[in-house]
């Protein structure tokens, strides 16, 4: 019995561990910009059925109950937690938040998409579009270089200020992807978001429409991580830890107890 306690313990133990690294990845990003959190999701091991419910009991009877034994815990999966960030003015014409659902669509090495929050874009010498790792924003939009403003509507139209000409000239419109189940994305670091199976493929749209979120030049969407319920995790993680140290401490000494007496 207490080797089996204390197996169980340790799979508790290895849960929270767990557990712990994904609420401290949560504190580490909580200045990352577009950053999501995440949250671990828990679930029972297998049971060990000494008695089934409704067995006989007797010749006449049956349990009622039955006799289950769990066999510990383990982590499920973990899951994003897309709630909108607060959006944070920076005045730089090159900077865009989404307001609402929907990611920016940029091209990663490799000829792959990826998918981000992160709007802190800025011109490559050649007039595009562009991440702060390069990597140009889908669908390419080239600013002129003799280009003294740009605006950016909140459904993605660029339009650029050239001189000479009394109005702005249109260069493109930046589109937003939406997924049917946005959560399935996979994580690949560097803020950046792949496509699942488990996501469904992208859908290009107009951003304002469908459910998509507008965009807003000049702003940055901030983390979602709340640094306060972060923390009250974090002491409840710890407390669980201590617990199921304890436990393993309990059936060590029930060892010892055993193994001095017999």
């Amino acid at each position: 019995m207490s080797s089996s306690a204390m197996h169980i313990a340790r799979t508790g133990l290895d849960a929270q561990d767990t557990r712990m690294r994904v609420i401290s990845n949560n504190l580490a990003n909580v200045n990352t910009t577009g950053f999501k959190k995440d949250r671990a999701a828990f679930e029972t091991l297998s049971y060990q059925t000494i008695t089934a419910p409704g067995a006989q009991s007797t010749s006449e009877t049956k349990y009622a109950t039955g006799l289950n034994l769990g066999t510990g815990v383990r982590i499920q999966g973990t899951s994003r937690i897309d709630t909108q960030g607060s959006l944070q003015q920076t005045g730089n014409s090159f900077d865009l938040a989404l307001d609402g659902d929907g990611y920016f669509q940029v091209q990663l090495p490799g000829g792959n998409l990826g998918y981000t929050r992160a709007g802190n874009f800025s011109r490559s010498p050649e007039g595009l579009m562009v991440t702060s790792e390069g990597y140009q924003v889908m669908p390419g939009i080239t600013v002129p270089t003799n280009a003294t403003s740009v605006t950016i509507g909140t459904d993605g139209t660029v339009t650029a200020q050239i001189p000479g000409q009394t109005e702005g000239t249109t260069l493109g419109q930046i589109q937003v992807a939406s997924f049917p189940n946005p959560t399935g994305l996979q994580s690949t670091g560097d803020n950046y978001l792949t496509e699942t199976a488990s996501s469904g493929a992208a859908n290009l749209g107009i951003a304002g429409e469908d459910g998509r979120g507008q965009v807003r030049q000049g702003s940055l969407e901030a983390s979602n991580v709340n640094v306060v319920e972060e923390l009250v995790d974090m002491i409840e993680c710890q407390r669980a830890y201590e617990v199921n140290s304890k436990m393993i401490s309990a059936s060590d000494d029930m060892l010892k107890n055993l193994n001095q007496n017999l």
